[in-house]
C-alpha cells in the first residue's frame, strides 16, 4: 500500500438549484469568503492559480489547480494539481428532488515532506482533517447561498 496515495469523495446535499451551486462552485476565487479552510487563491490564468489550505491539523497544503473540465450541461468542474499534493479533483453537481447533490472525488499522492514522514502513523488524522475541510465547506457554502 502507498501510504501517500489518498481518494476522497465527499457528498454535499444541498437544498438550492444545480445552477446555482455550479456557479458558486466554478469561481474557486471566492472560496476564501466562504470556506474557512482555503486560506488563499491567486489566480495565474483563465484556468490555472495557486491554492493554499488548512483545515484542523497544523500545517498549510500550497498547490497549483490546473482547470482539466469545465462543463455547465453536465455539471463537472475538474483540476490537475500539482505541488505538496498531486492528482486531481472532481465535482459533479446533479438535480436531486428539489435540491442538489454536490459530490467531490479526489485522488492525490501527497509530496509535502511533513506529510510523507508520518504517512503511517499520521494518515488516520490526515483523513478526519479532510473530513473536517469538506464539512466546513458545506456549512460555509450553504451560507453563502443564504441556504442555512
Amino acid at each position: 500500500m502507498d501510504w501517500t496515495h489518498y481518494r476522497f469523495r465527499s457528498l454535499w446535499p444541498l437544498p438550492v438549484p444545480r445552477t446555482v451551486v455550479f456557479a458558486a462552485l466554478e469561481r474557486v476565487e471566492d472560496y476564501p469568503r466562504w470556506w474557512p479552510q482555503v486560506r488563499s487563491v491567486r489566480r495565474l490564468n483563465d484556468t490555472t492559480g495557486v491554492l493554499t489550505i488548512r483545515s484542523a491539523l497544523p500545517y498549510d497544503l500550497t498547490f497549483t489547480a490546473r482547470e482539466t473540465r469545465h462543463d455547465p450541461d453536465a455539471g463537472v468542474l475538474e483540476v490537475a494539481m500539482t505541488g505538496d499534493i498531486e492528482g486531481w479533483s472532481r465535482w459533479t453537481i446533479t438535480t436531486t428532488g428539489t435540491g442538489t447533490l454536490a459530490r467531490y472525488d479526489q485522488a492525490v499522492d501527497v509530496h509535502k515532506a511533513l506529510l510523507r514522514r508520518l504517512a503511517v502513523p499520521g494518515r488516520p488524522f490526515f483523513r478526519v482533517n479532510h473530513r473536517l475541510m469538506m464539512r466546513a465547506g458545506r456549512r460555509g457554502l450553504l451560507r453563502h447561498l443564504g441556504a442555512d
